[in-house]
């Protein structure tokens, strides 16, 4: 079953959100320990959207449907965000993460082939190869200075592999649950693992004014507003389609972060980006094959509406 086509400002929209959310997320936990910082991005973005869903009075998920809501949680919101918000801990730029997490179309793709039997075009592989040679090439500076792979690029993967996973998870078994149900339900349960991490963590603010501040902007704009925005439009309009995004969230993220923090993206990062943008727009292609078999499980199906 087709899906409607993104719109031009919903999808704007939710592009500048997504990569607000790199940059103030870095400037958040500068400020105080990840963990801590998660547990207010949960556990007030939760209260909110329950409040919300509450007054709209939607029906709520039950049953296995209610159980599936809550995996999608676990993958879309907790491991992304702890993975992500520990890489930045350890000094990941804010535009390295953006860059890693673009390759979610390319993800997404291979996931769908594997889990959903969908078959890999010759587009499809070049857009694959592309996205590893746009994730090396942003992570190349760091991999040389390390040495090797470190926990911080570990981390940026698995917060990739997470959300992938989570959109083709959502769309595959939670598109009929209202948008600001799943989001309410999937802040709630990301908030249970960060919440036994923080047991066990230091708790540490640095500047209680700046912390208070990345906070506020951390829950409002892109756990509640940002987020909100992104299951309500892979409900509408299919992870593959929302996943596409990622092809301009890097460049807009990256912009941001030098406005922001300072950051300004070494020559790898800006090849990873350009590559990165490439790979997004064949897999796009290819995701408009007028030959490809159409179930409503394929994830992909609805990147052209």
């Amino acid at each position: 079953m087709a899906l409607p086509t993104m719109p031009a400002r919903s999808a704007s929209n939710l592009t500048f959100l997504y990569a607000l959310g790199y940059p103030i997320g870095a400037l958040a936990v500068s400020a105080m320990s990840p963990m801590a910082v998660l547990v207010f991005r949960f556990g007030l973005a939760g209260a909110i959207l329950s409040g919300w869903a509450l007054l709209a009075r939607v029906t709520w998920p039950t049953g296995r449907t209610l159980a599936h809501v809550l995996v999608s949680g676990l993958l879309t919101q907790a491991l992304q965000f702890i993975c992500l918000y520990l890489a930045l801990l350890h000094g990941a730029p804010a535009v390295l993460g953006a860059v890693v997490i673009s390759m979610n179309p390319v993800v997404t793709a291979l996931l769908a082939a594997t889990f959903l039997a969908e078959g890999l075009t010759w587009t499809r592989v070049g857009a694959l190869v592309l996205g590893v040679v746009a994730v090396l090439a942003a992570c190349a500076g760091r991999l040389f200075a390390i040495g090797g792979v470190d926990t911080v690029v570990l981390l940026l993967l698995a917060a990739l592999a997470s959300l992938a996973a989570g959109g083709v998870y959502q769309q595959r078994f939670c598109s009929g649950v209202d948008f600001r149900a799943t989001a309410a339900l999937q802040n709630a349960v990301a908030l249970l693992p960060v919440a036994a991490l923080a047991l066990f963590m230091p708790f540490t603010v640095v500047d209680p004014w700046k912390a208070a501040g990345a906070v506020a902007a951390v829950v409002l704009l892109n756990a509640t507003l940002c987020m909100t925005l992104y299951v309500r439009a892979i409900n509408n309009y299919g992870a593959a389609a929302v996943a596409m995004l990622f092809a301009v969230i890097p460049a807009v993220a990256g912009l941001l972060s030098w406005l922001m923090l300072g950051q300004r993206p070494d020559i790898g990062i800006a090849v990873g980006l350009v590559v990165g943008a490439a790979a997004c727009w064949l897999n796009s292609r290819s995701s408009r094959s007028p030959d490809r078999p159409h179930t409503q499980a394929d994830p992909a199906l609805t990147a052209s509406g």
